[in-house]
């Protein structure tokens, strides 16, 4: 439940923010107002708590806490195909991570990069190959275990659900792009399987994908994706561009998006999750948002010693790309 101190010095912060920079009183009064008035008028409130905590925390989990495998869990299995979902589940995870796309003709599939070049044995944007081409690609061609997944396909998004369900595995949807395709799409799914309402999450790095996710079934569960300085650093920590005034202005950029990250688009979304990169998170950290009603889940939790200290320091879900070993992140 929002509390008003909470929202009060949000925005206060703000105004004051606002203040430094335009030196108006009257100027910075009425964004502020107007910004409180928007969020108010058109934020969505957050699915209930004990339906979410069906998703995030699942009550046939015995001890421990869930565990979530990476693009279905990319280094044990061919990353966001069948076989990595059915692996998931022998290796022991709760649910699977897994990225939505689509071909040419509009079929809803699985894949995480713009093209197929890392991944599979052909070439090209995702979004300008038809599916009958897309089915056609050897998903496992690249995998480190290429031959024990030999000829493993590309699937849609129906095969992977229905595999998930056979498995009674929690799903992660992660939507790069496309709000209102993929909207409507999961919205078709969900309502084909109805048991994704307590079984799956919808989760994007963009705010808007999440908002149309919610405008359009708010009975859906939500998350949004975080990772600080993202927009002015890649994930290995190098600087997107060398340029210094570049540098700042993206800078400045990542500080605008972490505060309302916090302090706006989580109430704007109604989310019940925030999926954060692993390095940004601390015991305070999961407390700041359960205070706020909201899981933290960390990823991508790739060694024994970082899982045992999920498991047992911070006692959060996290998301991994092994269930068996050690493995360097996919960044």
């Amino acid at each position: 439940m929002l509390q008003v101190g909470d929202e009060a010095l949000d925005f206060s912060v703000l105004f004051l923010l606002v203040f430094g920079l335009s030196r108006s009183a009257a100027g910075s009064s009425l964004l502020t107002a107007s910004l409180y008035v928007f969020v108010v008028m058109f934020r969505f409130p957050p699915v209930p708590a004990d339906r979410a905590g069906r998703v995030l925390r699942p009550r046939s989990l015995s001890g421990g806490v869930p565990v979530v495998a990476h693009r279905g869990g990319g280094h044990d299995a061919p990353e966001n195909t069948v076989a990595a979902i059915r692996e998931a589940s022998r290796n022991g995870a709760t649910g699977v991570e897994l990225d939505l796309s689509f071909s040419s003709d509009g079929v809803p599939v699985l894949m995480h990069d713009e093209t197929v070049d890392r991944t599979t044995n052909g070439s090209g944007p995702v979004s300008k190959l038809q599916f009958v081409q897309l089915r056609r690609l050897d998903a496992s061609a690249r995998h480190r275990l290429k031959d024990r997944f030999s000829g493993e396909k590309v699937p849609t998004l129906q095969e992977a659900v229905q595999e998930c369900i056979k498995h009674q595995m929690v799903i992660f949807f992660d939507v790069k792009g496309q709000p209102d395709k993929a909207a409507s799409v999961l919205h078709e799914v969900y309502k084909k399987f109805p048991v994704l309402y307590n079984s799956s999450i919808v989760s994007s790095l963009e705010p808007k994908v999440i908002y149309k996710m919610r405008q359009t079934d708010p009975s859906v569960v939500t998350a949004l994706t975080h990772r600080p300085w993202r927009l002015s650093r890649f994930g290995d920590g190098t600087p997107r561009t060398l340029s210094t005034w570049g540098q700042l202005w993206t800078g400045l950029l990542d500080i605008l998006l972490d505060w309302a990250h916090h302090h706006i688009l989580w109430k704007l979304c109604g989310i019940s999750a925030i999926l954060v990169q692993k390095d940004f998170i601390s015991h305070d950290y999961v407390q700041y948002w359960a205070e706020r009603g909201v899981e933290v889940v960390g990823w991508t939790v790739n060694t024994a010693v970082e899982k045992d200290y999920y498991q047992n320091v911070l006692k959060i879900s996290y998301i991994t790309d092994s269930l068996l070993e050690d493995c360097d992140p996919h960044l």
